[in-house]
């Protein structure tokens, strides 16, 4: 049987613990919106610490939450591909807009990816089509695909978070 001191120990353990992953999963949160700051990776990395350290049904959540980010990270590259390709626009202009996204990444603090991606699509399609009225379509195309990639991103951090405050209720409550 645990002695009442160890038990305030556990107690407090649990307080902090929790504390530090809600600061990690708002951090991730604006962090999918935010690309200097890590994303909805830090809000799983914090929800594993959190269940090696709970432990028991405390791995149901996390499992949960460690699933639903990874099918996000899949699903923002998977989706807006699929709508920039369904757009007409060919793979090696899509190379080039992420090329362009990595370098605007380190060029431009904050939006560089965006901005990167954005007009990486604009000068490849500007070249293909050799008309800036006829890559305009694909670049509005690559906006789209840009802010479907963010929401999916969020989208994960948010339910990941979610399954998490969900384990901690359904813990205290067991407890």
């Amino acid at each position: 049987m645990w002695s009442a001191h160890h038990r305030a120990q556990v107690t407090w353990l649990t307080v902090w613990l929790n504390a530090l992953v809600a600061i990690a999963c708002v951090i991730g949160i604006v962090g999918t919106i935010v690309p200097v700051m890590p994303g909805a990776f830090l809000c799983a990395a914090a929800i594993l610490v959190w269940g090696i350290v709970e432990g028991g049904h405390a791995w149901w959540f996390t499992g949960l939450a460690v699933l639903i980010v990874a099918l996000g990270a899949v699903l923002k590259y998977l989706i807006p591909s699929k709508h920039l390709k369904s757009g007409g626009v060919p793979s090696w202009v899509i190379l080039i807009g992420g090329l362009a996204g990595i370098a605007g990444f380190f060029l431009i603090p904050v939006v560089g990816i965006f901005v990167g991606f954005i007009a990486g699509i604009y000068v490849a399609e500007l070249i293909r089509l050799k008309s800036a009225s006829d890559a305009w379509p694909t670049t509005l195309a690559a906006m789209k695909a840009a802010g479907i990639s963010a929401l999916i991103d969020l989208a994960s951090a948010v339910f990941a978070t979610a399954v998490w405050v969900a384990g901690v209720v359904a813990l205290a409550v067991a407890a």
